[in-house]
């Protein structure tokens, strides 16, 4: 994509080795802020006495928070420079928890918070993980991918660890999680006034407005790649850790009985562990030569229809043991699919708007966390069963055009 006014790195910038890290942290503690939350479903219906419609709309409020700061934070990134929006990003993260802390009066804290931790999330991720890019050095054209989906997901899991082991055993459960959350967080934002820029601040008659809807479009040589492959993969992204660490321990909480809330939080970090473990694979899959180059999306989309389908089967079954495979299935499937989208969103994307694009991606990948609460709406007219075993068959449909859309645009998705 080209522009009339280039934001390219400054010429002054030296960047340092290892600069990415400071960017990394704050990836990390916005990721704890995020996911901290899911593990503590269930004590806010136990504690707070919140339907499950209720607690569901809690990660619905997180996602219009979510979407905003995706959709916002790369394109401003952009065209006024990385360090000012990462830090008002992680400000906002440690700002979402102290209000968090206050959730025990009622539920609009809970609602406030959620939805301004989602913001923070969306601009560590849009942000994060195109300032990651800028600043490695060295490696294959897969390391700052990686980098930055390991940053993100090992946030998520030890935030979700942490959160959920404090509030089964440790003091005050409602407020404590938060507490830790907000000490993690205190020095990152100064720590981020040390990174290099990477990114020039453009006049602003240079018409901030016009360049954030350029930057949000995709451009024209890959959007066949990215209609046929990145789209239909996206939402399972996330849509697959809602169903693993969601859906699944509100199934079988009544098999666990008073250790609902440890059992969640063994699922969440199960997940969110297989999708570190496996990241791997999703490079060597992107990273190889002949058929198997490109192939991560498909890899993706076929596990994760096996989890969808364990989902289902164990909706009839209602086993904690089913629903652990199917959180490490799933986790599998989440850990391939987030390397493999950065990956094709940046081999598509062009400098100026790598930001822009990148949270296009987490847009439409955090549509799939909804899919718990759309479940729970709708549970009041149709069976789990039956749900789960047209959310598998959606899978097994999107696996069909993740595959044709990778031999229709083989070698034709780089601008």
């Amino acid at each position: 994509m080209l522009h009339t006014q280039q934001a390219a790195t400054p010429p002054a910038t030296v960047l340092r080795p290892n600069a990415w890290r400071i960017v990394a942290a704050a990836m990390f503690v916005c990721g704890w802020g995020g996911n901290q939350f899911t593990p503590l479903l269930l004590m806010y219906r136990e504690l707070g006495g919140y339907s499950a419609l209720s607690v569901d709309a809690f990660l619905g409020a997180y996602v219009v928070g979510l979407v905003p700061g995706l959709l916002l934070a790369g394109p401003v990134s952009d065209r006024r420079g990385r360090r000012p929006v990462l830090v008002a990003g992680t400000v906002a993260s440690a700002a979402a928890s102290l209000v968090l802390c206050f959730g025990g009066l009622g539920a609009w804290p809970v609602y406030a918070g959620r939805l301004v931790t989602g913001f923070a999330v969306g601009i560590a991720m849009a942000v994060g993980s195109s300032w990651v890019k800028e600043l490695s050095a060295g490696g294959d054209g897969t390391l700052p991918a990686r980098r930055a989906a390991l940053c993100q997901t090992a946030g998520f899991g030890l935030g979700a660890g942490v959160a959920g082991a404090l509030a089964q055993w440790g003091p005050l459960p409602m407020v404590t999680p938060y507490v830790v959350h907000l000490l993690l967080t205190a020095a990152v934002p100064v720590l981020l006034l040390r990174v290099p820029e990477t990114r020039q601040a453009l006049p602003r008659a240079a018409g901030l407005l016009s360049a954030l809807v350029s930057d949000l479009r995709v451009p024209a040589p890959a959007r066949r790649r990215f209609r046929l492959v990145v789209l239909p993969m996206a939402p399972w992204v996330f849509g697959s850790a809602g169903l693993a660490y969601a859906v699944m321990p509100e199934l079988v909480g009544s098999r666990v009985g008073q250790w609902g809330l440890a059992y969640a939080t063994g699922l969440t970090v199960l997940t969110l562990g297989m999708g570190v473990a496996v990241q791997p694979v999703a490079r060597w899959l992107h990273g190889g030569a002949g058929t198997r180059a490109g192939r991560a999306p498909v890899a993706a989309m076929a596990v994760m229809f096996l989890g969808a389908a364990l989902c289902a089967a164990n909706a009839v079954l209602l086993s904690p043991w089913l629903a652990a495979l199917a959180a490490a299935v799933l986790g599998a499937a989440y850990g391939i699919a987030v390397v493999s989208g950065l990956l094709e969103i940046q081999r598509m994307a062009g400098t100026d708007d790598l930001a822009g694009l990148t949270g296009v991606y987490y847009t439409l990948a955090y549509t799939g966390f909804l899919l718990p609460a759309a479940l729970a709406a709708l549970a009041t007219w149709l069976s789990y069963p039956v749900m789960l075993a047209a959310v598998a068959a959606a899978a097994l449909a999107c696996l069909g055009l993740v595959v044709l859309g990778v031999r229709v645009t083989a070698g034709a998705h780089r601008p």
